[in-house]
């Protein structure tokens, strides 16, 4: 089998963050799709190990930052290869909180959604958190950043954490 077929399979780069008091975090995530148009669902897959899942869990809400294709790999690896229990992510990072108390990244981002958990599905490593999206804009008309872009022209990893991650790179 070859397990590289499914790096054909079509994913965004994204920030999914949440608030719990005065803590904020968020991660690098690339699972992230529509699921309904109404009410306008959207699912997000989060590993269990990470912080980020903790708080979704215990808060009930996200927000997804999408990130374009100006992100460098500096600014992915903040949210993709460090963890919020060390360190803060979002020093040196533009946000807001948003109304519904969420955070939104503003560097290198052209949309963002807020979302209310209303389900969640256990995937084994990772849980699949469903939600009702309460809030979204554009911020900016620049190109959302695809994985395979992430991967081909930013030169960037897979962590071990990620819902796509395979055991060996592929050699080119």
């Amino acid at each position: 089998m070859n397990l590289f077929a499914l790096t054909k399979l079509s994913y965004g780069l994204y920030i999914v963050a949440t608030k719990e008091g005065e803590k904020i975090n968020g991660q690098i995530a690339n699972t992230v799709f529509q699921v309904t148009a109404e009410p306008i669902k959207v699912a997000v897959a989060l590993n269990k190990l990470n912080l980020t899942h903790e708080m979704v869990s215990r808060t009930g809400k996200f927000s997804v930052s999408v990130l374009t294709q100006e992100a460098p790999f500096t600014f992915i690896g903040k949210f993709g290869f460090k963890t919020g229990r060390d360190v803060n992510k979002f020093e040196s990072v533009n946000y807001r909180i948003s109304d519904n108390g969420l955070p939104i990244v503003l560097d290198y981002t052209c949309a963002y959604i807020e979302c209310k958990v209303v389900n969640s599905f256990d995937a084994g490593t990772h849980t699949i958190f469903l939600g009702e999206v309460i809030d979204a804009d554009i911020l900016s008309e620049n190109p959302p950043m695809t994985y395979d872009y992430y991967h081909k022209e930013v030169k960037g990893k897979t962590p071990k954490t990620a819902s796509t991650y395979i055991k060996e790179e592929r050699k080119e």
